[in-house]
């Protein structure tokens, strides 16, 4: 893609349902990756990435995301307190690159100094100070706790994502397959992303591949919490993830449906209705409004 296309995507309004992490050190998934249909592919050079491969997987990466189409293009780089990671930024920031993954942030002042280096490397490679995306992974007790304070402060980053995989290590919590333990900190991203006006988050990857309906099941959970979108890590994940973070076809109908009908009677002086036996006022019409805006992102 050229720098003017990446622009264009990195500033697009739509929302990201899908992001498909890939080993940074595999060049045959990489060359793959693109063509699966997520909204955006995280070439890994963290978790994923054997220690002594991350330092030739920054090239690797980069040159996957100068030939790579179809999807937006993110680097996970190692996290601020270990000795790879501003040398993972100074190796993949350029025009190919329309966002970076930040694992483990904790503190605020984290975020700002990750935030600072990539306007330096923007400002000294000539590109649009701003332009690179910066989404954080909060996966620690520690992190979790202060996330008030990092969206207080969110920069460039217009968004955060879940790791359960990492948080529940970290406090001690049994992940388990319905996820029903995840209950309270998923509430408290969706409502601390609101509180600053941040997009919602990014939710959890699911680690269960063989368990399809458990997966099926962390979907659902994480479009009725009020998620935008999930973090996967095999192909056979995306297309779920897809369709269900964008409005079905009875959402939109019903949506058509309470819009005509409020705005009729509206007209009219009346401003709380019923429709179909469900109450309508101000809140449902413009929660209608969203579904219809919604669903002109997706489906055009």
């Amino acid at each position: 893609m050229t720098q003017q296309q990446n622009n264009l995507s990195r500033n697009s309004p739509e929302s990201r349902r899908s992001f498909l992490f890939v080993p940074g050190n595999h060049a045959d998934k990489i060359n793959k990756v693109f063509s699966y249909g997520a909204d955006a592919v995280i070439l890994d050079l963290e978790d994923a990435c054997a220690d002594r491969d991350k330092p030739a997987a920054r090239q690797t990466v980069v040159e996957a995301l100068k030939a790579g189409e179809g999807s937006l293009g993110y680097i996970r780089i190692n996290a601020i307190d270990t000795a790879y990671c501003f040398r993972d930024l100074d190796a993949i920031v350029g025009p190919w690159l329309d966002g970076v993954v930040l694992p483990k942030l904790e503190r605020p002042e984290e975020l700002y100094a990750i935030d600072w280096a990539l306007s330096e490397y923007e400002r000294e490679r000539g590109l649009e100070v701003g332009s690179i995306d910066l989404m954080p992974i909060i996966e620690t007790g520690y992190g979790m706790k202060n996330l008030d304070k990092i969206c207080a402060m969110p920069g460039r980053m217009k968004r955060f994502s879940f790791g359960a995989g990492d948080f529940t290590r970290d406090v001690g919590i049994k992940w388990s397959a319905d996820e029903t333990e995840l209950g309270y900190v998923r509430g408290h991203m969706i409502l601390s992303a609101r509180a600053h006006g941040l997009e919602a988050p990014i939710d959890t990857v699911h680690i269960q591949l063989n368990d399809m309906d458990s997966y099926a099941q962390s979907v659902a959970t994480g479009v009725k919490f009020g998620f935008q979108g999930k973090l996967l890590i095999h192909p056979k994940q995306v297309e779920l993830a897809n369709q269900s973070y964008m409005p079905s076809a009875e959402e939109i109908d019903k949506a058509k449906k309470v819009i005509a009908a409020f705005e009729a009677a509206e007209s009219k002086g009346s401003a709380s209705i019923q429709v179909d036996g469900y109450f309508v006022d101000y809140p449902i019409v413009e929660k209608a409004y969203a579904v219809m805006a919604a669903a002109k992102i997706h489906r055009g």
